[in-house]
């Protein structure tokens, strides 16, 4: 997420206008930003669409703090969730998975939060795997030493964790059992099936992954002149963004106003004036 920020964060400066100025911070990610936007202490962010539902309605990890009152600015590039294994590996399947070391990314991360979903479409709990809890660049060198059976990230693509794992190691994608995937994404319409060519991290064979669209969100209480600035500054510069950044070439504008939660009144008035 935080190249992502700053390739943002390069266009408000260049192009918004209006004195408005953007800098990026580290943050724990997807799960931690809308609660910063609710304490006030960022006034923009990425998370990601089921998340931001979650958020809207006070469930899940932003329970405690009830709903937060924040509106979708912009659909990004799709987070999809890496599910691998080396390629000799007899897990062939979600189920597979039971009795096995897996590592599930950072505690708190996007990763652990559609796993958590996945798990009771599936009849598992987390007690049915041994997880490892790292970053995932630690995971997919765990996977590829054999400290564990298998890796999950959920993150853009390609993710520089994967390719580094691809370099001294053949993998291959986890497959969902027939039928399942549609059960998930029936579940929950945040989510949507993704197709990653086997060309993408040199793999025997491509992969249908789940995945989300990540998203820029912005407080309901945000002046609404700013929000449209910084959305025009966006996307009336899409090229400029996405020879910057690799992962910007997967965003597509008509996925903005299809997201699942309400534009903000300042994204709106952009998409209205197109």
């Amino acid at each position: 997420f935080y190249p992502m920020g700053q390739s943002i964060a390069n266009l408000v400066n260049s192009h918004a206008g209006n004195g408005i100025t953007m800098v990026p911070i580290v943050t724990a990610g997807s799960v931690q930003n809308p609660n910063l936007i609710a304490t006030g202490e960022v006034e923009i962010a990425i998370t990601n669409n089921n998340l931001a539902v979650l958020a809207v309605n006070g469930k899940g990890p932003y329970s405690a703090a009830g709903p937060i009152d924040i509106g979708a600015v912009a659909a990004l590039h799709p987070s999809v969730l890496h599910m691998m294994v080396l390629a000799s590996s007899d897990i062939q399947t979600f189920e597979d998975l039971r009795g096995k070391r897996v590592a599930v990314g950072p505690a708190g991360g996007g990763t652990l939060g559609l796993l958590n979903f996945l798990m009771p479409l599936h009849e598992m709990t987390m007690d049915d795997i041994t997880p490892s809890f790292v970053s995932y660049a630690d995971g997919f060198s765990q996977l590829t030493d054999g400290t564990v059976d298998a890796s999950i990230a959920l993150s853009g693509y390609p993710a520089g964790a994967v390719m580094q794992a691809t370099a001294g190691a053949e993998l291959r994608f986890i497959s969902f059992s027939e039928g399942m995937m549609d059960k998930a994404i029936a579940a929950n319409k945040a989510y949507s099936a993704f197709e990653l060519g086997a060309d993408v991290y040199g793999t025997t064979e491509a992969g249908t992954l789940i995945g989300v669209n990540n998203m820029l969100i912005a407080p309901n209480s945000l002046d609404a002149a700013t929000v449209e600035a910084v959305t025009r500054a966006i996307f009336d510069n899409l090229e400029e963004f996405r020879a910057e950044n690799a992962n910007a070439r997967q965003i597509d504008p008509a996925m903005t106003p299809k997201l699942a939660i309400p534009l903000h009144a300042g994204a709106q008035a952009y998409f209205d004036s197109k």
